[in-house]
């Protein structure tokens, strides 16, 4: 059984990535953990000492969260019935990021789908804090639905990499299962700006050609280009459906959390793009 973490804010682009979680794991046996957190807005000493303006705002909080959260359960059963899919409602005065730790571990969460934004999420702005925070510490991979994406099947599979890492199973292991299931091809993409592939690059692209053994893929190189041109350039020629990549040390998925203006790199994710993080 798989288990899917579901953050959500009760914004409209929390549900369309509960959407995509539901239907991409329409034909898998899932338990899906809707989770929301809460924060007081003064959440500080006057908080813990009992302020009279205070008193009371933590339990308004969690009792609108719990009335929220039946809501969002009936919806979703109502509108995806599935005999397959089992539901569990996490409440938690916590910030979102360090609730989604614990859980991960304690429930061995597989994967976490969430928007990219929350409900007040500028539209100059690629990804929220908290899915930036989330991709960067989260211990199982991530995929981020962009507002306002129809659902689409992801039956093509781009999958961008520098072939730095020792491509093991448990990394690509939702990967796998995400292609099996729906029968995927998977675009390989390398951007190789010119230089030949080094031993280790080479000996990682055959790990990585054994391990999608099965499954429908091809190797790209295109070259003297970009890793977000190759990505936008490879995007308008072939229609993909899902944008996957591994994060470690490094690599563009590192430096593009980094930059301080995201909007300035040109990098237009329009597709649900799955993190997967890298095990040692």
């Amino acid at each position: 059984m798989l288990r899917i973490l579901l953050p959500t804010d009760f914004s409209e682009n929390a549900y369309e990535a509960i959407e995509y979680a539901l239907k991409t794991f329409k034909g898998l046996e899932s338990k899906f953990y809707l989770l929301h957190t809460y924060m007081p807005p003064v959440y500080h000493a006057e908080y813990l000492v009992g302020s009279p303006g205070l008193i009371g705002l933590g339990d308004v909080m969690r009792e609108a969260a719990v009335e929220n959260l039946d809501k969002l359960q009936t919806r979703i059963k109502k509108e995806h019935q599935n005999s397959e899919h089992t539901y569990s409602s996490v409440i938690s005065l916590n910030t979102l990021s360090n609730e989604i730790t614990s859980l991960v571990k304690d429930e061995k969460i597989d994967i976490i789908v969430m928007g990219t934004k929350g409900a007040t999420g500028a539209k100059e702005i690629l990804f929220g804090t908290n899915t930036v925070d989330i991709i960067k510490r989260a211990k199982c991979p991530v995929i981020a639905v962009p507002p306002n994406f129809d659902y689409e099947v992801p039956k093509e599979i781009l999958f961008p990499t520098d072939y730095e890492v020792d491509f093991k199973t448990a990394p690509l292991k939702m990967l796998l299962t995400l292609a099996r299931q729906h029968i995927s091809s998977i675009e390989v993409l390398h951007v190789s700006n010119g230089y030949d592939l080094t031993k280790k690059q080479l000996k990682n692209q055959e790990k990585l050609d054994k391990q999608l053994k099965g499954i429908a893929h091809l190797f790209h190189n295109p070259h003297n280009q970009e890793i977000i041109n190759a990505i936008n350039n490879f995007q308008l020629k072939h229609k993909m459906n899902l944008l996957v990549m591994v994060q470690n040390k490094h690599t563009f998925v590192e430096r593009l959390f980094i930059e301080p203006v995201i909007k300035k790199i040109g990098f237009h994710v329009t597709i649900p793009f799955m993190v997967l993080p890298h095990f040692e």
